[in-house]
């Protein structure tokens, strides 16, 4: 029987436990996607406890307190941050089988160096150790950022920031990680939201931009595009809770835009022919500047509406779509690809139904000299447990080129979240030595020590930095 969290977590064999040993192990980090504030990082404030570093924004953990029966006023209420804490400890024992057990104890482990469960027997001890070393140098949010070997960060951002801290972070030569935006253009594309007409304000102040009509958007959007390049954005990224395209004149989207300035009603037609049309031309602007498009596709969002009320989005309350997705996403690349204008592109779902449309969907458009340009991105969201990436890793085998994949990410608010791109190594070096200790892979040292190193690190920097 092996210890839990043992030297050889999830390295179930001797091929495994090499290759992460020799290779894996030791890779710097790229996370091209994660939802990290850039102002906590340049101002570098120690963290008073650990509900602020660990829990504060973490929706995973919220859904897993709701789901223990943990009264809301515990998890996002007025309750003090020792309380939130002591009711997460209840909560964890409980989740035995979810990746945050994993997850919680390589944190704890990794960065505070504490070898215990968390449990309400062991909550105060936790604390009161985790809390103290908060106060110290190395635990600072750069500090977490350079233990992890972390050499690009790819935060997200919306088009009206005026990315302060960014051109702060962009300037220091004390600190070497890239911080760099991705391009979130939610506030331009879903125009049917209450908040429209306030987001637009923000957009004319920040871009300069008079935006009356969908020439002015263009304009406007195109500034914004322009000055994010400037502050060393690699890509872009889009919620999408289902795809549909259809090819639009700028003259209908215009009149779309104009109903909709004008606080007329949309119909669902409106709405597509809006989104289509504004989607397309972005795509044209990401690959004018070589960016990475990235299109999250599947999450029904906000299902309960009391609880988005009182807390807005992204509180915990999400799920997997079920939406068809398959002709539109082909329709919408081949347009961009027929105009020369398809921009190297991750394609992530939410629902594991759609893994194989998504891989075979890779294989479908491509530019000579970038290998894998359409890339089918790693297991996400309610995917990332170890039978999701699993899953993942071996569907894009069966379909794809594995070792041209780019890897892993962490799509997290916590700077403890690192620890993700750690556990799906692991997972990765495990399937790996599975293959070639059953014979489906040679036992070829060089080969498999690329492949690992590839898909750990290489491959993400080459992909999303050569443009």
């Amino acid at each position: 029987m092996k210890n839990f969290l043992d030297h050889d977590f999830l390295l179930n064999n001797e091929t495994a436990q090499k290759l992460y040993n020799n290779i894996a192990k030791e890779l710097p980090i790229h996370d091209f996607h994660c939802h990290l504030d850039p102002q906590e990082i340049w101002e570098n404030k120690s963290f008073e406890n650990m509900t602020q570093v660990w829990l504060a924004g973490d929706h995973y953990k919220w859904r897993a307190m709701r789901l223990n029966g943990v009264n809301e006023e515990l998890i996002t209420g007025d309750s003090s941050d020792w309380e939130k804490f002591e009711a997460w400890a209840q909560t964890v024992p409980n989740l035995i089988g979810n990746p945050l057990y994993h997850w919680t104890h390589m944190e704890l482990k990794t960065f505070f160096h504490v070898d215990k469960r968390l449990s309400p027997e062991t909550a105060r001890e936790i604390w009161n150790e985790c809390n103290e070393k908060l106060q110290q140098p190395d635990f600072k949010p750069r500090k977490f950022v350079e233990r992890s070997k972390v050499q690009f960060i790819g935060t997200t951002d919306d088009p009206t920031s005026r990315l302060q801290y960014h051109k702060l972070l962009k300037s220091d030569q004390t600190f070497k990680t890239e911080i760099a935006p991705t391009f979130r253009p939610d506030g331009a594309l879903f125009l049917e939201k209450p908040t429209f007409h306030e987001w637009i304000k923000k957009l004319e102040e920040v871009s300069g931009q008079q935006v009356t009509s969908i020439d002015g958007l263009l304009n406007a959007m195109q500034q914004r595009i322009d000055y994010f390049n400037e502050m060393g954005c690699r890509a872009s990224d889009h919620g999408l809770t289902q795809l549909v395209f259809k090819g639009v004149s700028k003259d209908v989207a215009g009149k779309v835009f104009e109903k909709r300035y004008n606080d007329e009603t949309l119909t669902n037609e409106d709405i597509v022919n809006y989104q289509s049309f504004l989607l397309f031309e972005l795509g044209k602007m990401y690959a004018e500047k070589k960016w990475v498009m990235q299109l999250h596709i599947g999450a029904t969002r906000n299902n309960n509406t009391k609880m988005f009320r009182a807390l807005g989005a992204d509180a915990g309350f999400d799920s997997i779509g079920d939406a068809s997705i398959a002709e539109d996403l082909s329709r919408f690349l081949d347009a961009l690809d027929q105009n020369n204008s398809l921009p190297k592109t991750v394609l992530y779902n939410l629902n594991p139904r759609d893994n194989y449309v998504l891989a075979t969907m890779t294989g479908n458009f491509y530019e000579a000299g970038i290998p894998a340009k359409i890339q089918f991105g790693s297991a996400w969201w309610f995917n990332d447990h170890i039978d999701g990436m699993e899953k993942q890793l071996k569907d894009l085998g069966n379909l794809g080129a594995l070792s041209h994949f780019i890897g892993m990410l962490t799509d997290s608010r916590s700077l403890l979240s690192f620890v993700r791109h750690d556990y799906f190594r692991r997972i990765l070096c495990n399937l790996i030595g599975e293959w070639v200790e059953e014979g489906k892979a040679p036992n070829d040292e060089l080969l498999l020590q690329r492949m690992i190193r590839n898909i750990g690190y290489d491959n993400a920097e080459s992909y999303f930095t050569n443009r």
